[in-house]
């Protein structure tokens, strides 16, 4: 019985948690150094964490207040609708091309936090994109649409003339190779800088195409100069003998970091460079997070630009929302009402093993965060309903026991060791078909799929918690409290 003791209190810690994270109140307190400093107008782009936020009171002093928000999805919150045109000729392109750059829109805008986003082909030149809940729309389609072409360009012999560069648009090998045959277009390479010295285009040593992985760090500061965001790169192993021949051969000598034909920085080649090295850039936080954002997702294969953009309101509207919540809600009463006066006691503790679980998913939605949409909600009442089934499997056991002649205790163990490998193999078997449909949901345009086999295998594996840990702890408790009522009368198990 101790251990069932030890038991509940850990799930009544974890509730009270869960029901905190379910409606986080406001908590104020002595913020960083970096949040104390910022100005009124930095506020929006200073973020010690993405459930902090940073108010100015009216007397200039800064404070945070944290809040843990649910994500909803464009059907529930609205957002924006975007509508990308390639921009070249369509005979430049193949349609395989076209869904590469499609996926590589998918994954940018997922890794801006921007879940359950929808990316479309449409038609032989066309993708369209929907966000939920956008918070800039302006850096979304910025990230979205830059083609991120980074390039590493050989600036040997330029000692004098680097910094009459850095800042400016030039020309490179690279560039030409990928401008291709546009007739009836403007040259988009005219204007920018040939070699200064020959008139050539510069060198391309190595593109983006060679990253292994690139992220933004903030690094020390040295002396009396101040911290600067940087951006670590490693390289792919097919590309290391080129950049590190190089390198090893341009010791002393400038290498340009061009992005999108301007240059970013021209630092000095300090040592062979085969693995990887750094970018710098006096970069503001957000531009180096965009930056490795876009290199770790990839150049796009095919340049986009904004054809139309739309906010859209949700779909469902408040009122369609405020049923539905009312539906879920009158429907687990029902449940509630059912498991109780069918079996009794168990059915009780059930009850609170089904409220426990009901909690924990919410919390798990809010801290992952899951962004909820109405598929993303069905997965939810289903796993609702396989939370009763377990349950419904142990105390049939039990009963069964009970009839056959075992003691109390003995039927009670028996029926939750018994009722378990059944829980645990329907419990699998459906999480494995998540999976699946997990995978077919990050084809663009089914991410709704996706949406709603994560909601369903989360509330599966917390089941497998609650169905057994959960209820095993409160039907323990509750029969110790009520043995000698139920010595007199078994009616109270069900039975």
């Amino acid at each position: 019985m101790s251990s069932h003791v030890r038991w509940l209190m850990l799930i009544l810690a974890l509730s009270i948690f869960c029901i905190w994270v379910a409606s986080p109140p406001e908590f104020k307190g002595v913020q960083t150094e970096a949040c104390s400093k910022a100005t009124a107008q930095q506020i929006e782009s200073l973020r010690c964490s993405e459930n902090l936020e940073i108010d100015v009171n009216g007397d200039g002093e800064n404070e945070f207040v944290l809040h843990i928000t649910q994500s909803l999805g464009l059907d529930l919150v609205g957002g924006l609708r975007v509508l990308l045109q390639a921009d070249i000729p369509t005979q430049n392109f193949t349609r395989e091309e076209l869904a590469e750059t499609a996926n590589n829109v998918s994954r940018r805008v997922n890794a801006l936090g921007l879940t359950e986003a929808t990316v479309q082909v449409q038609g032989r030149d066309r993708i369209l994109v929907e966000l939920p809940g956008v918070r800039d729309p302006e850096q979304a389609i910025a990230t979205i649409q830059q083609t991120a072409l980074l390039e590493f360009v050989d600036f040997g012999g330029l000692s004098n003339q680097v910094m009459d560069l850095i800042g400016r648009e030039i020309v490179t090998s690279e560039q030409i190779t990928l401008r291709g045959e546009l007739s009836g277009e403007e040259d988009p390479l005219a204007g920018r800088l040939a070699h200064p010295v020959n008139g050539l285009p510069f060198r391309t040593v190595m593109t983006g195409a060679g990253l292994q992985a690139a992220s933004a760090v903030l690094a020390p500061a040295q002396g009396t100069g101040n911290p600067q965001w940087l951006i670590n790169f490693e390289i792919k192993e097919d590309f290391q003998n080129v950049f590190g021949s190089f390198t090893g051969e341009r010791i002393g000598q400038p290498m340009a970091i061009v992005l999108d034909g301007e240059v970013l920085s021209a630092p000095t080649i300090q040592a062979q460079l085969s693995t990887g090295g750094v970018i710098s850039g006096q970069f503001t936080e957000q531009e180096a997070n965009t930056l490795a954002l876009q290199l770790r997702s990839g150049a796009l294969p095919i340049p986009l630009r904004i054809e139309s953009t739309q906010e859209v309101g949700a779909t469902l509207g408040q009122e369609s929302v405020r049923l539905s919540v009312q539906a879920g809600v009158v429907g687990v009463l029902v449940v509630l009402a059912f498991m109780f006066i069918y079996y009794r006691l168990p059915g009780l503790a059930a009850d609170l093993a089904l409220i426990v679980f009901i909690f924990l998913n919410i919390a798990v939605f809010k801290l992952l965060p899951v962004t909820l949409t109405l598929p993303a909600i069905t997965g939810f009442l289903i796993s609702i309903g396989t939370a009763v089934d377990g349950n419904i499997l142990i105390f049939e056991r039990i009963k069964e026991e009970l009839r056959a002649g075992l003691a109390l205790e003995e039927a009670l163990k028996a029926g939750f060791d018994r009722a378990w490998t059944s829980i645990r193999d329907s419990n699998l078997s459906t999480i494995i078909i998540c999976g699946i449909l997990f995978m077919f949901g990050q084809t663009p345009g089914a991410s709704i799929v996706a949406g709603f086999a994560v909601t369903l295998a989360i509330g599966l594996v917390l089941n497998l918690f609650t169905a057994v840990i959960v209820t095993r702890s409160f039907l323990y408790i509750l029969v110790s409290i009520f043995r000698n009522t139920i010595d007199r009368n078994r009616a109270l198990l069900g039975v």
